[in-house]
């Protein structure tokens, strides 16, 4: 087997030797996400407040498997000390009704022992763990100081996938000093590297996507083969946003699994671009949001709503949207879900199109690969906090068909929606994540 060594980067014959799945890990992995909520959600009344009911929760739902920001960089790379990280909100209302932003209270932890106590819990519970990292791309933005995004961008884009590397290679060294190292399924050296602080200094970077893939594949290649140096019997590989169908050549020689993030979007889609939430405060369409009847009435100004200059740092350390954090903020949730329930039917056969042709694609590459395919996160996207499509008729029922079809396809991981965790109010449907669980790790496909 190929450990350290890599193969010539212009090799992409298939010659290398994947590292498999551990002994011990399922061989379907029932996904739970709970990114880095579980660490910023702490505090008193928060979800992961209590690890160990987190953790016994989703077993009863059916889950075997978290996948977590592990805070890799911050725990075993920055140098800072770990032992008090303080973390918050970003500021104020700011964000307060945006999923995954939504915290409700101030928390203190020792990063190391909060790491180390997961582990235990897991094993307490029978779960396994996908380690990944969000710190490029919004980990650090929940932090009291700016410490930790100041250590994230002080490494040069170039080595930054290197570093990461070594700071999970230490980061599982120290998981085995204390014999809780079989909880890990894999690894990921970061979360959706095409979006994100990985891709600074590359031009195509929120321009083109396919071309930002392959201009960070050797950044990426090269972080795979540090990882494989200093971890040769632990499989690595990292993640994409969507599954980028025009660039797949350029995913990494070297993982040793696939792991792709189907958003299909679809009705989503067609908010995001009519209302231009990926682009600036100062272009928000005000009126034609207000046409559609999804504003509440008492909206600030699009360009006030901002984090103080104090905390200015924070919006650079997340990648979210300024435009969609304003209009998550102050949607009227029931409005937002009725305009896509209008709206659905004109998508609803390009989406089932879409979701199939990508799931394909994905289970085609990984077979070429020799490699397991495994679905991280996805099915419809980032809806607002309050808002229930996607735990609704249509989307539960998408939920379902997402699930069958990662069946079909023979993936090894997938998930019943990325809203399924503790932090969201899907997490309450119990009979729905019970019954798309069962259906995947059972292989149950009609």
């Amino acid at each position: 087997m190929l450990t350290g060594e890599m193969t010539p980067s212009a090799d992409r014959t298939g010659r290398y030797v994947p590292v498999p799945p551990r002994d011990g890990v399922p061989d379907r992995l029932a996904i739970t996400l709970w990114d880095f909520s579980w660490y910023v959600r702490t505090g008193a009344g928060e979800p992961f407040e209590n690890l160990d009911r987190a953790a016994a929760e989703a077993v009863e739902r059916g889950y075997n498997t978290i996948r977590i920001c592990a805070m890799p960089f911050l725990l075993f790379g920055s140098g800072l000390d770990t032992t008090a990280v303080e973390l918050d909100r970003l500021g104020g209302d700011y964000a307060q009704n945006v999923r995954w932003y939504d915290v409700g209270a101030p928390t203190v932890i020792d990063g190391r022992a909060h790491l180390r106590e997961l582990f235990e819990v897991c094993r307490r519970h029978g779960l396994f763990v996908i380690l990944s990292s969000w710190e490029y791309q919004q980990s650090s933005s929940f932090a009291a100081s700016s410490d930790w995004w100041d250590a994230l961008r002080a490494v040069d884009p170039e080595e930054r996938a290197e570093r990461l590397a070594e700071s999970f290679a230490a980061l599982i060294d120290f998981l085995a000093e204390h014999g809780l190292d079989d909880r890990i399924a894999f690894t990921e050296l970061h979360n959706e590297v095409q979006i994100g602080h990985l891709s600074d200094g590359l031009t195509s970077w929120l321009v083109d996507d396919a071309r930002t893939v392959v201009e960070l594949e050797p950044r990426l290649t090269r972080g795979l083969a540090r990882f494989h140096e200093l971890q040769p019997d632990q499989p690595v590989t990292v993640n994409y946003a969507h599954v980028p169908v025009a660039s797949m050549r350029a995913i990494p020689h070297n993982i040793d699994v696939l792991v792709v993030h189907p958003y299909i979007y679809g009705v989503l889609d067609e908010v995001t671009q009519a209302f231009d939430l990926r682009g600036s405060l100062a272009d928000f369409p005000r009126a034609a949001v207000e046409a559609a009847g999804i504003l509440r009435a008492d909206a600030p100004d699009a360009e006030s709503w901002v984090l103080p200059p104090e905390r200015a740092w924070k919006a650079e350390a997340t990648i979210v949207g300024k435009p969609e954090i304003f209009l998550h903020d102050w949607v009227d949730a029931e409005a937002f879900d009725r305009f896509l329930y209008e709206r659905y039917q004109g998508h609803r056969v390009e989406m089932d199109r879409v979701l199939r042709i990508w799931l394909d694609v994905a289970a085609d590459v990984s077979r070429s690969r020799g490699v397991p395919l495994a679905f991280g996160e996805g099915w419809i996207g980032y809806t607002p906090l309050h808002g229930t499509f996607e735990e609704g008729p249509v989307g539960s029922e998408f939920c379902r068909r997402a699930v069958r079809e990662s069946a079909r396809v023979g993936a090894w991981g997938t998930i019943v929606c990325s809203n399924a965790a503790p932090h969201h109010p899907m997490w309450a449907d119990v009979a729905l994540q019970i019954e798309c669980n069962r259906m995947f790790t059972e292989h149950l496909t009609h």
